[in-house]
């Protein structure tokens, strides 16, 4: 027959565990481990010793207000031999005696956030789970000590601003270890309005890195929800501060933290960028802030920004825009929802342009899937290669109401940059979203090409060929791309 334990009291090791889970810079007052790496807990028998195949433990982890089985969010699971970094497990790790080494390990890809670790009939312990990209099952692996230490444990940064013609480099503090913001971006994730209609669901979708940064998207803006910072493009910034204020994450997390849940005001596309960039790493998402020059703003998905002048050469307001500079996050995870080659880097964006699925949030999209056209795919795909691929048009609107174009330009998408590892020089990673201008290989662009419309598509030629090819022009016909219909080449 096999005896419960008679536990005493516990030591949850937390400077051990933190430090070997590099979580020690939010302090060592409480245990805060990361999925798929076993940590330590040791505890002391108010009688009775540790027998080996006779005495015995079960343990209950579970997670969110609504613990289940069936949403992954609770998991049962005994003593083994050993700990095994696919699933809950523990094992004793310490010889017989009233003292009991445990190494408990939990799943790769379990649900992060606030833990209740249950031991036998009553003991109960507490701690924080987060992402683990130094772990090779976890969806946010990244297998580069320099990347990991800057994009998951730097907390100070350079976000790039200015011009094209004059990029200026931004010191900003991301401060993602600072005293309670850990608790501050689990807060954010508790009142996304997913949560707050579904806690049980959201939960369980914590395990899933896509899911989270697609919830942190829509909640760094205030736009849909009680997110954390309200926009403000024109003069005047009444009840608030101006963006160009700001030098970090902090101070904005901690005011809306304090504030009720109250929106910070106010912010701009590198705030929004530099405040979900400080989230992403606060929970374990590899993640760097990126600027793209010459940015467009495209708002219905033609690919084409049409803006319009009137006969003095004056700009008439529209939606459409083109911005000096726009900046968004990439975060770095694998993407199992959709066809191989496109883990990695993910563009998500913040700040509040255009709804996706009716919620002002953008992302995320493979920055391979911007350089191959492939517009089909989850999320915002065509939205953001218009930002960097847009053609566009200038009209004159005449006094008598007739339009004529004037202009076709296309310099959108211009030394797209972000900080550099292990140094604060700017790297340019244009040729990350794009193909040099000029260059004969693009991916096809499905959708309704419109009269006149450039058309990229992906042409493959034969080898051996039949004779030597020169200074080639290709032609493609053929219009309604998504019918199937078969394009004819000459």
């Amino acid at each position: 027959l096999s005896l419960a334990l008679d536990i005493e009291r516990w030591n949850l090791e937390c400077e051990f565990n933190n430090t070997d889970h590099r979580t020690d810079l939010n302090g060592v007052d409480q245990l805060i481990v990361r999925r798929g790496q076993p940590f330590t807990i040791s505890f002391y028998l108010r009688s009775g010793h540790f027998q080996p195949g006779v005495s015995s433990l079960e343990f209950v982890a579970e997670t969110g207000p609504q613990p289940s089985e069936e949403y992954g969010t609770r998991a049962s699971f005994g003593l083994s031999a050993n700990t095994d970094t696919s699933h809950w497990s523990a094992a004793v790790i310490s010889p017989p005696g009233d003292m009991v080494a445990l190494s408990v390990c939990s799943a790769p890809d379990a649900p992060i956030g606030r833990y209740t670790l249950t031991l036998g009939r009553s003991e109960r312990i507490e701690f924080i789970l987060l992402f683990n990209p130094w772990c090779p099952g976890d969806a946010v692996y990244m297998d580069n000590e320099q990347s990991l230490e800057e994009y998951v444990l730097s907390q100070d940064g350079i976000i790039f601003r200015g011009s094209v013609g004059r990029p200026i480099s931004t010191p900003w503090n991301f401060g993602q270890f600072e005293s309670g913001i850990l608790d501050t971006c689990l807060r954010i994730l508790d009142m996304n309005p997913k949560c707050l209609k579904n806690p049980g669901k959201d939960c369980s979708g914590r395990r899933n890195a896509i899911y989270v940064s697609r919830v942190l998207s829509a909640m760094v803006n205030c736009n849909d929800d009680k997110g954390v910072l309200l926009g403000k493009w024109t003069d005047g910034y009444e009840g608030g501060v101006s963006p160009m204020f700001w030098r970090g994450s902090v101070e904005i997390l901690r005011n809306w933290d304090t504030q009720a849940c109250q929106p910070v005001r106010y912010g701009q596309c590198w705030v929004f960028a530099a405040v979900a960039c400080s989230i992403s790493r606060a929970l374990g998402i590899p993640c760097r802030v990126v600027t793209n020059y010459v940015s467009a703003h495209d708002t219905n998905s033609n690919l084409v920004i049409e803006r319009y002048i009137n006969e003095k050469a004056e700009p008439i307001h529209s939606k459409e825009m083109i911005w000096n500079y726009h900046c968004w996050v990439e975060s770095w995870m694998t993407r199992p929802d959709l066809q191989s080659g496109f883990n990695g880097w993910q563009v998500c964006d913040p700040t509040p342009q255009e709804k996706s699925e009716g919620v002002y949030c953008c992302g995320p999209i493979p920055v391979r899937a911007i350089k191959e056209g492939e517009l089909t795919f989850k999320y915002d795909a065509p939205f953001v290669f218009a930002e960097v691929n847009a053609d566009t048009i200038t009209y004159t609107k005449k006094n008598d109401g007739s339009i004529s174009k004037v202009i076709t330009t296309t310099a959108v998408g211009q030394k797209i940059s972000t900080k550099s590892v292990g140094s604060d020089a700017r790297e340019d990673i244009t040729h990350l979203y794009k193909y040099p201008e000029g260059r004969a290989h693009y991916s096809i662009i499905l959708g309704e090409p419109k009269i006149n419309r450039k058309l990229a598509a992906e042409i493959t030629v034969q080898n051996p060929l039949p004779g030597r090819l020169e200074n080639c022009c290709f032609s493609i016909e053929g219009a309604n791309l998504t019918g199937g219909r078969v394009i004819s080449e000459r």
